[in-house]
């Protein structure tokens, strides 16, 4: 049985702490060579796939227009939302923090509360440092926080949400 694209792309992402970049790179393409060739330069998962990889080794110039494409080709699954979380990222790091902010806060409306909420709060928080807002980023980062603590949940997100004013 032949392994899915899937898996041989989880496989790549799995061992590429191990791997040079180059490594990484040459097999994730070759992956995404692969799958356009089957469906098509336009596959959303694809572009994903190669905006990841350039991403992952700091090529962000060259991942935002695929991350971009990716979401706009229909990019669905969980790839979407890692889609969003990615490009916001990326937009952080090309010095566009204000950009990645409002892409995170429509992120965590679509995602109030699910396994996309915490990463996105996370990036959100960072992107709001970067944003010099830093008490929005704490007031973030503490309401993601007091989901998971077992005692004073409650009055840790009223604090935190008094950061905010609100």
């Amino acid at each position: 049985m032949t392994q899915s694209w899937d898996s041989r792309v989880a496989e790549v992402w799995a061992a590429a702490d191990g791997l040079s970049d180059e490594a990484v790179l040459a097999s994730i393409d070759a992956l995404v060579a692969e799958r356009t060739t089957e469906r098509g330069a336009d596959d959303p998962a694809a572009l994903f796939e190669s905006a990841s990889v350039r991403d992952y080794l700091g090529r962000e110039s060259d991942a935002e227009p695929l991350y971009r494409a990716a979401i706009a080709a229909g990019l669905d699954g969980e790839r979407r939302p890692q889609a969003v979380i990615q490009l916001a990222s990326t937009l952080r790091n090309l010095g566009r923090a204000e950009e990645a902010v409002a892409l995170l806060s429509d992120h965590l409306e679509l995602h109030p509360a699910d396994e996309w909420t915490a990463p996105g709060a996370a990036f959100l928080a960072l992107a709001l440092v970067t944003a010099g807002r830093e008490r929005d980023a704490a007031s973030v980062a503490l309401v993601a926080l007091s989901q998971s603590l077992p005692v004073y949940s409650n009055a840790v997100r009223r604090y935190a949400l008094e950061l905010r004013g609100g």
